[in-house]
């Protein structure tokens, strides 16, 4: 009787889960839903030159995806977003941890912390256009540059927040340090580290697309200048849209099962 009941608990646990996973999807394609027809709402009371409706924009995606061009510069711009951000992760998580741990060195480096969070990216992205000329070093410094202090100020923050009686307990059982690292140190810091990634891939695009409409000759940003020149509002959103897609790719195949994997603990939805 007791594994009978046990199995009918684990049944209805499994069941009430895959309950909770099919109506989050489907209040998320909800919200979705709800973005195109107040879209397409807006449309009928505007001339489709200022705002197309979903089905000419989904109709120039196509054409755009078909001719090849728009999958070169989305590739151009993914590439300099990959690296920008990579670099950013790289340094701002080191000196973040390094700035939550040691009270001097985060009070010595806390003013050079807060210029590089308040000087505008505009004036970054010129200064290394100007030091570095129009080049692709100048491009991902630039971005770097402008995401490195916010992935800084969530790391130290993790670090702060780190149980350092939960590291003495690990210490005193002599746990090896590749498991402590893995089992007590990295589980309490996963959602510091899981937020700067998807903060910072938020905003790393974005100013990649300023980088590229300023200075570079290829790239969804100096496309977006081009149609801009032009007045082409359904080129625009054609090139929006990708990019948004494949935002929302990286974010349910990379950085949700990355969530997952590292806050095992935790209940993500």
């Amino acid at each position: 009787m007791p594994e009978q009941t046990h199995s009918a608990s684990r049944q209805q646990s499994s069941g009430n889960i895959h309950s909770k996973v099919n109506t989050n999807i489907w209040l998320r394609a909800c919200s979705f839903a709800l973005i195109f027809v107040l879209w397409q709402f807006a449309a009928l009371f505007v001339d489709n030159r200022v705002l197309p409706t979903p089905y000419a924009v989904l109709q120039r995606l196509m054409i755009d995806i078909s001719s090849g061009e728009l999958l070169e510069h989305l590739w151009i711009t993914l590439v300099r977003v990959a690296f920008s951000f990579f670099f950013a992760m790289l340094l701002g998580t080191a000196i973040g941890l390094i700035m939550g741990s040691k009270k001097r060195l985060d009070i010595l480096l806390d003013g050079l912390l807060m210029l590089g969070l308040n000087v505008p990216a505009l004036v970054t992205i010129i200064l290394c256009y100007i030091w570095f000329g129009l080049t692709e070093v100048a491009a991902v410094v630039a971005v770097a540059i402008n995401k490195i202090p916010m992935v800084i100020v969530n790391m130290r923050e993790g670090a702060r927040a780190i149980d350092a009686q939960l590291m003495e307990v690990a210490k005193v059982y002599r746990i090896s340090k590749m498991k402590t690292f893995h089992s007590v140190y990295l589980p309490q810091l996963s959602p510091y580290l899981i937020a700067s990634m998807r903060n910072g891939l938020a905003l790393i695009w974005k100013i990649v697309l300023v980088v590229e409409l300023l200075g570079r000759s290829e790239g969804v940003g100096f496309q977006l200048s081009v149609f801009f020149q032009f007045f082409d509002i359904e080129g625009i959103f054609s090139y929006t849209l990708a990019f948004v897609l494949v935002i929302y790719l990286i974010e349910w195949l990379l950085l949700r099962p990355l969530e997952r994997s590292l806050s095992g603990w935790r209940v993500i939805k």
